[in-house]
């Protein structure tokens, strides 16, 4: 009795592990992903990913919407983003995003994407930090270029609202409200993102 009770669980076991269930409630988890890799002749550094709560891990979650796949859904409050996908799941990656007075909301959609891009800081930025003024020509790429390996830019009705969803190296603002109103992911996690994001793709900041 005992033996096929050990096989009755095993058998569970595998049935869980084959549908890419975890212990926490993910569908699937890709922490494993986060290592050290190259990109287009730059060195993206191993992130300590287990420093950063497992919810902030790049996961397949359950997630029900009317929104279509592709669609990006910006959680600001539980600091989530949601690509979302068919068959009432989404890929949700942890995100850092604008502290108190550089908040932002609304819809907008993906008009460009950029691989290892020059970031170019606002001239209100530079107004309030004038040791930015030496990249208001722009800030070259690489691992220390404040967007990151990859960069979605959003624009509305109006045109170019400002705003970009972009890499950082700073691993551990994730879950947090740091940036200046832009939307901030682990690079791993952007290029994720980069490779399955559509230009046109509408995106819901919340």
């Amino acid at each position: 009795m005992q033996m096929k009770t050990l096989a009755t669980l095993a058998g569970l076991a595998i049935v869980t592990m084959l549908a890419g269930c975890s212990t926490d409630g993910s569908m699937q988890m890709f922490s494993s992903d986060y290592g050290m890799r190259r990109d287009a002749g730059y060195t993206l550094p191993t992130i300590p990913i287990s420093k950063l709560d497992r919810k902030f891990h790049r996961q397949v979650v359950r997630y029900e919407t009317k929104e279509v796949p592709g669609t990006i859904v910006v959680d600001t409050k539980s600091k989530f983003l949601y690509l979302v996908q068919p068959g009432g799941k989404a890929m949700r990656y942890g995100i850092g995003v604008g502290k108190q007075g550089f908040e932002w909301n609304g819809t907008a959609r993906i008009a460009m994407k950029r691989e290892w891009p020059v970031w170019t800081p606002p001239a209100a930025m530079i107004k309030r930090r004038p040791d930015l003024a030496k990249y208001r020509d722009g800030m070259q790429p690489g691992i220390d270029n404040a967007l990151g390996a990859r960069a979605l830019y959003l624009f509305n009705k109006n045109g170019d609202t400002g705003y970009r969803l972009h890499g950082t190296p700073e691993w551990f603002s994730i879950g947090k409200a740091m940036s200046s109103g832009c939307i901030r992911l682990i690079n791993q996690d952007i290029i994720d993102l980069h490779n399955r994001a559509e230009v046109g793709a509408k995106v819901i900041v919340m």
